[in-house]
């Protein structure tokens, strides 16, 4: 856990110098100091602009001479009639990237694009649709073509490919992780006239991971600490982890929630009634499944949820400091550098993994797995699901959960948040806890946004098996 905790203690330091350093500074040098500031970020964010411009030239070329059907950016789309009345789709945020300096960039480079349009148009047979029916479109050049990263496309080829004129696509189902009493035999038949007594049996629970994580999240640490007579599902969500990562799609709200649908519902040992967990993103796309199915779901734990009350677009500002925010900048308002990120790190995760694991073996065992998990997660994605599934989740699901709100009246709700979290503010816990006043909310001071579940897996696993049963009680009396 020290390699965990290292970049936050880093970052406090470093922020306490620079904080002293400027105290010292004589009062009449800190407007120069703060107008430097200023300089340099426009300075940066203008390069960024210009990179960024030209990414989106380069991209257009290279997918339209690799690709047979090469998705559009966002660089030059506007909202229209139907993105707008589609509250569960794409996200404004899409729309709001504009700045002076990208518009010129990309209006003096526009003839060229046009050229390069005209050549991805005249390659594709004239922009043709893709047949409906048919096996989803292959990674693209700029993703890992590894067999763990393309065993979806196995799964959902057509069926029929090979009999018939384009057979159907089987549909999306995402990679899962299911526990059901892995208890040795004789343990099970010791307690089989108990099981056989029992009239209600313990309701499933479905695990959703956040961002660029997986279902390892929960398996390799909360999963071990629970009870073994309830079945445990976790999910990799769509685009992440060993789960599809189709080229082919816009990673919305709904996207998600029907991914989990088409994957838990059926495997579930009494689908009629589960818990839902969640941690961090997870926690929007957990609201929006309770809200479609309140009368299925036995309780709701939402562990630090990003909740951004209103109306509002959480844009992330463009600023220099701290790193974080910084990084949340690039993410969110350049789509072509961070696609190139993710080109970098992600298409050769197994280079990077093989690299970072002899490192990893250097670390105590327990901070060596869990080091290593935390890296791998960053890499299995590719920068269509993660950039698309942070706008259309993270930043466009403000509409979504204040109308999931609404329908989760009869839902016990429990949310968790660390004191310490730098990721996701406290306040959202708390604006959360003021739209729901029935739900439980507790905050834990000296955690942050990954060790209120990290580091205390046996008392959250406790705190879940109280907060379950008390949850199976109360819907009895009702």
């Amino acid at each position: 856990m020290a390699i965990v905790r290292l970049h936050p203690s880093m970052a406090i330091v470093v922020r306490t110098l620079i904080t002293n350093l400027l105290s010292r500074c004589p009062a009449e040098w800190r407007p120069t100091w703060a107008a430097a500031y200023v300089a340099l970020t426009a300075a940066v964010f203008a390069f960024l602009d210009a990179l960024d411009a030209l990414l989106c030239l380069a991209y257009a070329f290279i997918d339209g001479v690799l690709e047979d059907s090469p998705a559009a950016c966002c660089c030059r789309r506007r909202r229209s009639p139907a993105d707008a009345d589609d509250e569960e789709g794409v996200s404004d945020t899409l729309f709001l990237r504009r700045s002076f300096c990208r518009d010129a960039l990309l209006r003096l480079v526009g003839a060229a694009a046009a050229s390069v349009r005209r050549f991805v148009k005249s390659r594709s047979g004239g922009g043709a649709p893709e047949k409906k029916g048919t096996a989803p479109p292959p990674p693209r050049w700029s993703d890992c073509g590894c067999d763990a990263c393309t065993a979806w496309q196995r799964k959902t080829a057509g069926a029929g490919d090979d009999d018939n004129d384009g057979g159907e696509r089987r549909p999306l189902l995402l990679h899962s992780v299911v526990v059901h009493d892995p208890r040795p035999a004789h343990d099970k038949a010791a307690d089989a006239d108990a099981m056989e007594e029992e009239e209600h049996p313990a309701a499933a629970a479905v695990f959703i991971h956040g961002f660029t994580s997986s279902s390892a999240f929960w398996t390799e640490t909360v999963f071990p600490q629970l009870n073994r007579q309830r079945r445990l599902l976790a999910v990799d969500l769509l685009g992440f982890g060993a789960s599809p990562k189709p080229s082919d799609c816009a990673y919305t709200l709904r996207d998600h929630v029907s991914a989990i649908e088409r994957t838990a519902m059926g495997p579930l040992q009494n689908p009629s009634s589960f818990h839902l967990v969640a941690h961090s993103m997870g926690c929007i796309v957990a609201l929006a499944l309770a809200a479609k199915h309140p009368d299925r779901v036995k309780s709701l734990t939402l562990i630090a949820p990003p909740y951004f009350r209103g109306e509002g677009r959480p844009v992330a500002e463009k600023k220099l400091w701290p790193p974080l925010q910084f990084g949340a900048a690039v993410m969110t308002w350049y789509e072509h550098i961070g696609r190139t990120v993710c080109f970098l790190v992600c298409k050769h995760h197994r280079l990077w993994e093989a690299l970072l694991l002899g490192v990893c073996n250097l670390l105590p065992a327990t901070t060596a797995s869990r080091t290593g998990r935390l890296l791998r997660d960053l890499t299995r994605h590719t920068h269509r699901s993660a950039w698309r599934t942070m706008h259309n989740v993270v930043c466009g699901g403000a509409r979504a959960v204040e109308r999931s709100l609404d329908a989760l009246a009869p839902v016990p709700v429990r949310v968790v948040h660390g004191g310490g979290d730098r990721v996701v503010p406290v306040e959202c816990a708390r604006e959360l806890k003021s739209r729901l006043p029935r739900a439980e909310l507790r905050v834990l001071d000296g955690c942050d946004h990954r060790t209120v579940v990290f580091g205390r897996e046996k008392e959250f696993a406790g705190e879940l098996r109280a907060f379950w049963e008390g949850s199976e009680k109360n819907t009895e009396v009702m």
